[in-house]
């Protein structure tokens, strides 16, 4: 399992486009953020051990370093960790009733970011596809907007299952009008120095890229999310 993850990374790091190298390499995030408010809108980071902060220390994870980035910003957000290493898309499909139903508030934002172990196990894209779907229409139904973090497929899986596999992602986020990032780990791809030595995972400091990348996107989404 160990080599194919290794195949299927350097495949994904030839194809993907280099992420530009930030000039310095904390974020702002690492500064000292304002005190959160006990009203401020919750985000929801539903998704696999990409959110859940895979063999990283507490506070070091995407969940929770994207909250000290938008707050430290000026954007007042909290961010609760719903991310669960191994999970593919039909794992999360069963417990996301389960996980809405457990919040303590009701997220202004849910960011989705599944379909990685789909493909790593090369699931068939049409059933990733389906339960994405089902996730995104049962967000739909309770008027909980979403944002996708999207997932692409090794070009050693083959052209026809990179050709069912990549437009999931676009195609789902027009279908239900939510905002899109299209590739998430665009910013660590092929750089060692970022992953865990798994070759999949970002480090800490991996983290603070992809934070960086997106940290706007989803700002922009949650103002129309708070907006609506």
């Amino acid at each position: 399992m160990r080599r194919f993850a290794l195949l299927l990374l350097a495949a994904l790091a030839a194809c993907a486009k280099p992420a530009p190298a930030p000039e310095v390499l904390q974020t702002e995030a690492a500064a000292a953020a304002p005190a959160i408010p006990a009203d401020a809108p919750v985000i929801l980071a539903f998704g696999d051990s990409l959110y859940a902060g895979y063999r990283l220390a507490p506070g070091e994870g995407y969940p929770p370093r994207l909250e000290a980035a938008l707050n430290a910003s000026g954007v007042k957000a909290r961010v609760v960790n719903a991310g669960v290493s191994g999970d593919t898309t039909a794992a999360a499909r069963e417990r996301l009733a389960f996980t809405l139903d457990n919040q303590k508030v009701k997220p202004a934002l849910v960011l989705v970011g599944l379909g990685g172990n789909d493909m790593l196990r090369g699931l068939p894209p049409a059933e990733t596809r389906a339960n994405l779907e089902a996730i995104l229409t049962e967000l739909d139904k309770r008027h909980i907007p979403a944002m996708l973090t999207g997932m692409l497929a090794a070009p050693n899986m083959g052209k026809d299952y990179v050709s069912a596999f990549n437009p999931i992602y676009p195609a789902l986020a027009a279908r239900h009008k939510a905002p899109l990032v299209p590739f998430f780990l665009q910013a660590v791809i092929g750089n060692d120095a970022l992953l865990l030595d798994d070759h999949i995972h970002p480090t800490a400091e991996g983290v603070n890229r992809i934070v960086a990348a997106t940290k706007d996107d989803v700002a922009k989404a949650l103002k129309a999310a708070t907006a609506r």
